[in-house]
């Protein structure tokens, strides 16, 4: 089945179906833009995930779906390379084969972070970072914003897509923010004034790509189109890690009442911790909370937290295995103007294990209760299976 979705991976790309679910944030580890190895002024990765997921009870109905994700990152030291001191260059491809398992399941948060809805091969990053000064650096071009803002490494462990970037903030946008699978111009500063400090802030197209043509990457600077600001600060407390961001759109939007509104921004804060390290067992904690304006968007709350475990298993140091829980709040808003429940709770428990160099495996579970918010949806048990192979070519 491998074999056959990277054959499928060479075909010429499709535009999206009507009616394809909307742009959803992606969990991936995220490339620092910083080759690994000091002495290779480049590095090409090239790692392919395939996910098995089936709705094996409750949801819109049963039934299985196969997604895929083809990531191909080149990164280079153009001061190596060209003679560009502190700049550094990353270019990344992006393939997706547009299977939807939210169609299965009814859910709005999406269970699998591979999920696109649309089939497609496009460029999703390529920026420059250039070096300002020691601690401070510029960064312009295609842009993925949860590479930096609103992303913890404890939580990456699951392939729900809350747990890459909070549904109060991927929910937003014509065409979502400059995330998975949809990226916008965009420009970034970021500071590092102390150890473990960090401070950025970004201005991004407030219309990743073409909300017409989801397949195709696309960039059209319209004054009606706004931008997208996001500022975010990074702080160690007592060995943990917290991030506050805010968000804000300038362009004005629809309110679910039928007027218009520019209020379309949102706060979030999350933060991850180490409760155990020792004799090569370690145990980490996450929590994160989001608001939304209301009267734009369906929820208007969230919630999220988790824990995982690593080296647990007798023989197997490198194995990790976590369980976790992501809520998201309609809005009174939404809920006056649909018959919908008071949130979707989506609850996962997943184990990552690493079978060769290049391969590891990861079957999760999961129970979305209230899909969507929606009465008429039953609850909805969801079992997966993702495998992920990865190669080094170049570096």
């Amino acid at each position: 089945m491998l074999s056959a979705a990277l054959l499928l991976s060479l075909a010429p790309v499709q535009d999206a179906p009507r009616g394809a679910p909307p742009a959803r944030p992606h969990a991936h580890t995220h490339i620092s833009g910083q080759p690994e190895d000091p002495q290779s002024p480049i590095l090409l990765d090239l790692t392919y995930t395939g996910e098995v997921m089936s709705n094996v009870s409750g949801g819109v109905r049963r039934g299985a779906r196969y997604l895929d994700n083809l990531d191909i990152v080149l990164e280079a030291d153009l001061g190596a390379l060209a003679g560009w001191r502190g700049a550094q260059l990353h270019v990344y491809g992006l393939y997706n084969n547009g299977a939807s398992i939210a169609e299965l399941a009814g859910d709005a948060q999406a269970v699998s972070n591979l999920e696109t809805g649309t089939r497609a091969l496009r460029l999703y990053e390529a920026w420059i970072d250039q070096t300002i000064m020691p601690g401070l650096s510029l960064r312009a071009g295609l842009y993925d914003l949860n590479s930096e803002f609103d992303a913890l490494e404890a939580s990456s462990l699951f392939v729900g897509s809350a747990h890459g970037i909070g549904t109060d903030f991927s929910q937003t946008g014509q065409n979502g923010p400059s995330i998975f699978p949809s990226t916008s111009l965009a420009a970034r500063i970021g500071a590092k004034p102390a150890k473990g400090w960090a401070v950025r802030a970004a201005i991004l197209d407030g219309v990743p790509g073409d909300p017409a043509r989801p397949g195709r990457t696309t960039i059209h600077l319209s004054r009606g189109d706004g931008a997208l600001l996001v500022g975010g600060v990074e702080a160690p407390l007592l060995g943990a890690r917290l991030l506050l961001g805010h968000w804000r759109y300038t362009a004005a939007f629809d309110t679910l009442d039928g007027g218009r509104d520019h209020g379309n921004a949102g706060l979030y804060l999350r933060g991850e911790a180490p409760l155990l390290d020792r004799e090569g067992k370690q145990i980490a904690a996450f929590f994160r909370l989001g608001t939304a304006n209301g009267d734009i968007n369906m929820f208007d709350r969230f919630a999220s937290a988790g824990i995982k475990l690593t080296g647990w298993v007798p023989g197997r140091a490198e194995d990790e295995l976590g369980v976790a829980f992501a809520t998201a709040f309609t809005s009174r808003q939404y809920r006056l103007s649909t018959p919908a429940t008071g949130s979707e709770t989506a609850i996962e428990a997943t184990y990552r294990t690493r079978v060769a160099p290049w391969l590891t495996l990861q079957p999760s579970v999961q129970y979305i209760r209230n899909p969507s918010a929606d009465p008429s949806i039953e609850d909805a048990w969801l079992l997966g299976l993702r495998s992920e192979i990865s190669f080094r070519l170049l570096g």
